[in-house]
């Protein structure tokens, strides 16, 4: 930002002029109040108007500014709120919009949204300063950029193999009966406060993605309604016209929210975190606003689909305004063949009409599609039936073990080298013994280690569902996906 953006910004941005306002003393803490305070997305006219008449019938002389929303003297209350409402959508402070049976709506703009969202910036000293919680979103997002935008595949697979390595090293902890980390009650109210904060202002952008959208739509149609254009052409555009909306920057990371936000998965999955997050606020005895909490998704349900819903209006509406000039030739159209039908009409009665068109040589007629005579019957083509393809399909070890050839494998030698390696440690995975050994007959080994199961069960076993990756080369190029064996001593 430069200072020219700043002097623009004070002399054009409706946010800043609605704080200049004469009235803005109790404008703003009565939006607040109606929207906010009483969580309403959308108020309706008929209900606006009372709450607004009852208010401005609290207020003392002096207490309002009457010329800026053009009020005469005497006026009642009821006129009073309606040029008000007139007013505050003039300069952008609120959006007012119809519903299905024609009434009017009206919500927040996205000024008001960033303008209430400042004030609540400026309340110092209500809450603590979360530093760490901020800085490790910081520093996880710079992570997420770094390694999702890695072009380098022995770069990425170095991170997923580092990731993986921590994770087997804190499952590993946990088996052993480590205590898991958790965080003190400071630390959860940090990232409680921060995640409440970033709820409201995502609620409150909704207003700024509903008007990315518009300004989109209007350059849309700026461009494709300016010259004259074929069918083909035209149904084109109402296609392109959709996707540039789906495609845009704002659209992507619009749809990509809401398909989430919309899926099964997506809404069990904050169903139970939210539930986790109450108990725990519960056994803490931490204070939050647990109605707020509770009701997020719906939130962000009514809002997305508020801007889902208008975006494809305006679709629809595009392609409308598109197809008018196609519909405008169909009228054309229709009346040339009025006129071709009036003078079929006027010459129906005479005998003699001079038309057609006379040749000097007869012409060769072709039918290209008329069905020659044929005598014999048609011999079909003889159907070839394919056998079914089997499934193959590994039941178990003993069935897999089959498929290889591992009667060469010396089982005595393989539990030497297991226990080799269990004399410095409690446990160790097959990962961790082929690393500390080696191996000499590559997979027919490894599926050796798995004859232990049934051998040695009392010092082997399976993890859960886990996998990890066994190394079939000391280059490390192959790779074999296996379940996740454990040996203890």
């Amino acid at each position: 930002m430069t200072s020219e953006n700043i002097n623009f910004l004070i002399q054009s941005s409706p946010a800043l002029q609605m704080l200049r306002l004469r009235n803005a003393s109790w404008v703003l803490p009565f939006l607040y109040t109606v929207f906010k305070e009483n969580r309403r997305m959308v108020v309706k006219e008929e209900q606006l108007v009372p709450l607004l008449a009852e208010t401005l019938g609290q207020h003392d002389d002096g207490t309002e500014d009457l010329e800026e929303a053009r009020i005469e003297f005497g006026e009642d209350e009821e006129s009073r709120s309606r040029k008000y409402l007139v007013s505050w959508v003039q300069k952008r402070i609120l959006q007012d919009y119809p519903d299905t049976e024609g009434n009017t709506n009206y919500q927040l703009s996205a000024y008001t949204e960033k303008v209430f969202q400042w004030m609540q910036n400026l309340q110092l000293g209500q809450n603590h300063v979360g530093t760490e919680s901020r800085f490790k979103m910081l520093f996880g997002s710079l992570r997420d950029m770094v390694e999702n935008t890695e072009d380098d595949k022995e770069k990425k697979l170095q991170i997923l193999k580092d990731r993986r390595a921590e994770i087997d090293k804190e499952i590993k902890a946990l088996e052993l009966g480590v205590a898991p980390q958790r965080y003190n009650n400071a630390q959860v109210q940090e990232r409680l406060d921060l995640f409440i904060k970033l709820c409201y202002e995502l609620i409150g952008d909704f207003r700024e993605v509903e008007d990315n959208f518009k300004q989109i739509h209007r350059n849309i149609v700026e461009q494709h309604t300016k010259a004259e254009q074929h069918k083909g052409t035209i149904v084109g555009f109402a296609f392109e016209s959709y996707d540039a909306l789906r495609s845009s920057n704002q659209g992507k990371s619009f749809y990509a929210f809401w398909d989430f936000l919309i899926s099964r998965n997506g809404q069990e999955e904050w169903r139970n975190l939210t539930e986790q997050l109450l108990v725990l606020l519960e056994d803490r005895e931490l204070e939050a606003d647990t109605n707020f909490l509770q009701n997020i998704k719906s939130f962000l349900l009514e809002q997305g689909k508020s801007v889902y819903d208008a975006n494809d209006k305006m679709a629809e509406k595009l392609s409308r305004i598109i197809t008018e000039k196609e519909i405008a030739r169909h009228r054309r159209l229709r009346q040339q063949i009025s006129s071709i039908k009036e003078l079929v009409f006027d010459l129906m009665e005479e005998e003699q009409i001079e038309a057609g068109l006379q040749i000097e040589e007869p012409a060769e007629i072709k039918i290209v599609m008329d069905r020659k005579l044929a005598l014999e019957e048609k011999k079909s083509a003889a159907t070839l039936k394919q056998p079914v393809a089997a499934v193959e399909k590994i039941a178990d070890i003993e069935r897999f073990n089959r498929l290889l050839n591992t009667a060469f494998i010396d089982k005595k030698m393989l539990w030497n080298k297991v226990e080799q390696v269990l004399k410095d440690k409690q446990t160790a995975t097959l990962k961790e013994i082929v690393e500390a050994t080696s191996l000499d007959n590559g997979l027919a080994e490894v599926i050796g280690y798995y004859s232990f199961l049934k051998e040695k069960s009392k010092r082997v076993q399976i993890i859960g569902t886990a996998v990890e990756l066994i190394p079939l080369n000391k280059e490390a190029t192959k790779f074999v996906e296996v379940p996740y064996l454990l040996f203890s001593k």
